[in-house]
């Protein structure tokens, strides 16, 4: 039997699991990278929860389609226009001070204006290969129709290669190089 999937807006209620989520895209390595001396995925994962929950982070449920199944969030895409990213980095900022003791206030950008960056992908393993991911990117794209957006930008680590292949075959391009998190990614865009 086939489960049924809503693709909808999230809500602040949602947090906690949106923040699991946002870490399983970004990988525990790459938490890892940016969490200070002495702080570990569960710092990360309360200061990524508090970001979630804001509404002027880039990690803001505001910016995030969630999956629903099953009556539980399964999946997410956090994406944002690029054009805002200084300004909803802010809160990432403050929040790694605090939570993390480290300042991330010279990181690099990974977006640029002109796109709506897809920040996060990630769908739980137990429902992956259902077709979560691409319903997600689809409503991406009409969410930077919507926004009057020309393009969905993204990073993906070279080191995923089944990634880039699920963001190739909806139709993402290669634009460049870029690092972030301490990978060297590549910039695809849709």
């Amino acid at each position: 039997m086939m489960t049924i999937i809503e693709i909808r807006e999230a809500t602040k209620a949602q947090a906690s699991d949106i923040a699991r989520l946002i870490i399983m895209a970004m990988t525990d390595d790459c938490c890892l990278h940016f969490c200070g001396v002495g702080h570990g995925l569960e710092n990360f994962y309360k200061m990524m929860t508090s970001l979630v929950e804001r509404e002027d982070s880039q990690y803001s449920y505001r910016n995030t389609l969630v999956a629903i199944a099953d009556e539980k969030v399964v999946g997410v895409a956090v994406s944002y226009d690029g054009g805002k990213l200084h300004e909803l980095r802010q809160a990432f900022i403050q929040s790694a001070n605090e939570y993390l003791d480290k300042d991330h206030s010279e990181m690099d950008d990974e977006t640029q204006a002109g796109e709506l960056y897809l920040d996060s992908l990630a769908v739980l393993p137990g429902y992956r290969r259902q077709g979560i991911a691409q319903r997600l990117l689809s409503a991406t794209k009409d969410k930077a129709e919507k926004e009057g957006l020309p393009c969905v930008g993204l990073l993906v680590d070279k080191g995923n290669p089944a990634g880039e292949a699920l963001y190739a075959s909806v139709g993402f391009r290669y634009v460049n190089d870029n690092w972030w998190g301490g990978h060297p990614m590549k910039h695809l865009v849709l």
